[in-house]
């Protein structure tokens, strides 16, 4: 299913930067938090290198505190790495963050819609400030509205909204630009089993489109659904890197949360 009525993968190919071919490119990256708040150094991210190929979708795995976040915020331009490199869209973030801003599309894990509009007042306020056509910001509205359950209340103010329907209308209004590039921080959160389900179908949906998509869960077998590869990370270090069936074999184990165990000593969700 094609959700994209005119993707843009094609023009986004030619805006790719030249720096490095992958949509991600971590290297040696560390991420150190200091400072009067900070009783002693810590380091958040402690020296991880990965790649994300264009169209994948992949999977960030770890418990709170591990670096999952960090490692996001600082390839979307919210931090600074204290060392390594980072490109996103062949871009490197300390350079040419103005031109990663044009690839990418974040859902947070806090929902960034405003309480009191509509999810229609909240979808076309974000497709303004992205510069989409008012006829192309109504047509892709109306298909995610219809694909994720929400056209009954799309009249209802945010603040009405369930957990679950807030993290579903932050997933459109990251979408409404149709980024080349979508980084996903624990989208599915407070939401039901149905509706979980649903919204897994969703983006799962996003490969017809090529989309890259950054996936940051604590469901492991929501990564093991998704997932083309995961990362796992845990205290700031990577760990463990590859498609989840290959690493189920290479562990022996029966899924990928006895993965998580095996190399870790915990379950993935004992860190929340």
């Amino acid at each position: 299913m094609n959700i994209m009525s005119e993707s843009k993968t094609e023009d986004f190919k030619l805006k790719f930067g030249p720096e490095n071919p992958n949509a991600i490119e971590v290297r040696d990256l560390v991420k150190i938090y200091t400072g009067r708040k900070v009783i002693e150094e810590v380091r958040a991210v402690d020296g991880i290198s990965f790649s994300v190929n264009k169209g994948e979708l992949f999977g960030l795995l770890g418990p709170n505190g591990a670096g999952k976040t960090t490692t996001i915020n600082i390839l979307v331009g919210l931090l600074d790495q204290t060392e390594g490199e980072a490109f996103v869209g062949g871009y490197d973030v300390k350079k040419n963050l103005p031109k990663i801003k044009e690839l990418i599309g974040v859902c947070p894990q806090q929902a960034s819609v405003y309480q009191y509009l509509n999810a229609k007042e909240n979808i076309e306020l974000f497709g303004n400030l992205h510069l989409v056509k008012k006829e192309v910001i109504n047509e892709r509205m109306e298909k995610f509205l219809n694909l994720l359950g929400l056209s009954k209340a799309a009249n209802r103010a945010a603040k009405k909204y369930s957990g679950g329907m807030l993290r579903q209308l932050n997933l459109i209004v990251a979408l409404i630009s149709d980024p080349a590039i979508l980084f996903l921080d624990e989208p599915t959160v407070g939401m039901d089993a149905r509706v979980r389900r649903a919204t897994w179908d969703f983006i799962n949906s996003l490969k017809n489109t090529n989309k890259t998509v950054i996936l940051t869960t604590h469901y492991i077998e929501e990564a093991e659904v998704l997932c083309d590869r995961v990362a796992i990370i845990d205290f700031g270090k990577l760990v463990a890197l590859g498609p989840p069936k290959e690493l189920i074999a290479k562990h022996g184990a029966k899924d990928l949360e006895e993965v998580f165990l095996k190399i870790t000593g915990r379950r993935i969700m004992e860190g929340l």
